[in-house]
């Protein structure tokens, strides 16, 4: 059978989920040659993912792509934890105003419409390719890239596919991930559920957040989606028989309590398995992974989807600038930063989840009082620091910040380009920057921003200037001057040599703007 050969790309990614499309979006956003592999014929139309956060939201933003999720996304009414007594044990409040991130803190929705949105809007970026129905069935590493091979499985051919570097955005069952042989920290929870989702049929009186009921003798969790999707999740429980556990016999009498079969239609039922996993090795030489091929989170916070957009918006700028010349050590920080992070989640999630799944009556009744004795707990989104990486390492260096609001009305991020920016109150001439840090921005292509508005918000993070990175997470802050001297930023310098193209140390050779 004869291989026909498609041209080298920068960037290949295995797996058209959210992770590697929105891998694709921002890579394409700066111009990567990127080519987006899956072997479906389309996105998968069923509900999976439901939630998302307001970072997350934020990713979407800086994508261009928020305004285009507004109508099909709605902030979240809450999530409640309720014992068998109808009890408030803990809840998370409201998504009713905008929060950190300039958006709501939760939202709620329907993954295919979600998925579809982003898709379409890859039509934006030229430099990124679409090959459905490629199945990629090996992976040879070299020095100076991989060689994908594939089965065009629309001509039943064989393809080669050349790239620099390949991303594995596979899911949990990763073909990339099997290839690097790389092992699985287990975090301790798994757990079979059943997941039912219906659509129903007229307006009922169910509850409008999202409620855990952690009834020992058969935990659920309830689900309000978007318009008249709503899902149930039903811990699967000893001597539960799989084989006609998503049968309608067997469902119908599980939902009996809320809806009834005349109520609602039937749209998807499957048992799955609820794991805290986190693979050891997220690079191995040209190969990366993200999403669900580098780490699994149970659902009790919402967060696997998040996770992988996460990693999407982490790897694309440091991708973007060794496929332009930075140093391949740069890529070290992905893993370093983000395996501390989405533990610190994944640790969360598994607490929570060990709140609702108690089924021992004993252990159940003790915990019902405990959080009785305290009063109504409140969830809150999480912000955890990144781990040690492309960041000064003190401070607010590592975590990400609000987006405040400037004086011409946008948020922050929309007045930003898709590189690193120094943000301040007032305008660089005149300052007492060092000059090497001047010389070093300009290298770095860093885009100032300065407005008045700013500096409450600053006042507030005890900072004059900040430096974000493409992402949004702190790189430092500055206060004074003389802090600036530590700023080391020649790992993500995009040449060799700094000094041959940014000899002129003057502040002309800054993106400067101002809101």
């Amino acid at each position: 059978m004869s291989i026909s050969h498609l041209p080298d790309c920068e960037v290949a990614i295995v797996g058209m989920g959210p992770t590697g499309v929105m891998l694709a979006h921002l890579l394409g956003a700066v111009g990567v040659d990127t080519v987006l592999l899956d072997r479906e014929p389309d996105l998968v139309n069923l509900p999976r993912a439901v939630h998302f956060d307001g970072e997350v939201m934020r990713i979407f933003q800086n994508a261009g792509l928020a305004h285009a999720l507004l109508p099909h996304v709605r902030p979240s009414q809450g999530m409640q934890y309720i014992n068998p007594q109808g009890q408030l044990l803990l809840e998370r409040k409201p998504a009713a105003a905008p929060g950190m991130h300039g958006w709501a803190n939760n939202y709620l929705f329907h993954q295919p419409d979600v998925e579809r949105i982003l898709r379409q809007g890859l039509v934006a970026h030229p430099s990124v390719q679409v090959r459905l129905l490629h199945e990629v069935t090996g992976l040879q590493s070299k020095p100076n890239g991989v060689d994908l091979h594939m089965t065009d499985l629309v001509h039943h051919s064989s393809q080669h596919l050349h790239a620099q570097w390949v991303v594995g955005c596979d899911g949990a069952r990763s073909r990339v991930r099997d290839h690097m042989a790389t092992g699985l920290d287990d975090l301790g929870l798994h757990q079979a559920w059943l997941v039912i989702d219906v659509e129903l049929q007229q307006n009922l009186d169910l509850p409008l957040a999202t409620v855990q009921y952690c009834n020992p003798e058969r935990p659920i969790t309830y689900v309000n989606v978007t318009g008249q999707r709503r899902r149930w999740e039903v811990m699967v429980m000893p001597g539960d028989d799989l084989e006609h556990m998503t049968q309608p016999a067997h469902i119908w009498p599980l939902l009996a309590p809320w809806i009834q079969p005349h109520q609602a239609q039937l749209v998807r039922t499957a048992i799955y398995t609820f794991h805290s996993l986190l693979t050891q090795q997220w690079r191995q030489g040209r190969l990366l992974l993200a999403g669900d091929s580098a780490h699994q989170t149970p659902p009790f916070l919402g967060q696997g989807m998040c996770a992988g957009i996460r990693d999407a918006a982490n790897l694309a700028w440091k991708l973007h600038r060794v496929c332009r010349g930075a140093p391949e050590a740069l890529l070290e920080t992905y893993a370093s930063e983000r395996i501390p992070h989405v533990s610190h989640f994944i640790a969360t999630a598994v607490k929570l989840g060990n709140i609702i799944q108690s089924t021992d009556p004993l252990v159940a009744a003790q915990r019902d009082q405990q959080f009785l004795a305290q009063g109504p707990q409140e969830i809150v989104n999480l912000s955890p620091p990144l781990g040690p990486g492309f960041h000064l390492g003190q401070g607010l260096s590592g975590q990400i910040t609000a987006q405040p609001t400037l004086s011409d009305g946008r948020l922050l991020d929309d007045a930003l380009d898709h590189g690193f920016a120094m943000v301040s109150a007032q305008s660089p001439e005149g300052s007492n920057m060092p000059a090497h840090i001047f010389r070093d921005l300009s290298t770095l292509g860093v885009q100032w921003l300065h407005d008045p508005a700013l500096r409450a918000w600053l006042q507030g993070l005890d900072a004059q200037w900040i430096l974000l990175r493409p992402d949004r997470y702190v790189y430092a802050t500055a206060k004074t001057s003389g802090e600036l001297s530590d700023w080391d930023l020649t790992l993500a310098f995009t040449h060799p040599d700094p000094q041959s193209s940014a000899s002129d140390r003057s502040i002309s050779k800054l993106q400067e703007s101002n809101a």
